[in-house]
């Protein structure tokens, strides 16, 4: 597991991310990641998955200061935390 990356999955979510698996497999899991910042409850399933394809192909050192910066502002605010 890295500190910024896509959030892990279980077994029977794999069918959600149908041929983005690949793609998705090819990253360690974070502990955050461009889902948690981006609303996290508050986005539907295949948009996690859009995100965390996102993620993957667009990855960069600068992408990942932004989400760790990021995820400071959503969890002192509380945003799609329920």
């Amino acid at each position: 597991m890295s500190l910024v990356g896509p959030r892990p999955i279980v077994d029977e979510e794999i069918h959600y991310y149908a041929d983005i698996f690949e793609l998705y497999k090819r990253v360690l899991p974070g502990i955050t990641g461009l889902w948690q910042v981006s609303g996290r409850s508050d986005v539907t399933y295949g948009e996690r998955v859009n995100l965390d394809a996102y993620y993957v192909r667009n990855w960069s050192v600068w992408l990942d200061i932004y989400i760790l910066l990021k995820t400071i502002w959503v969890v002192i605010r509380g945003d799609g935390a329920y």
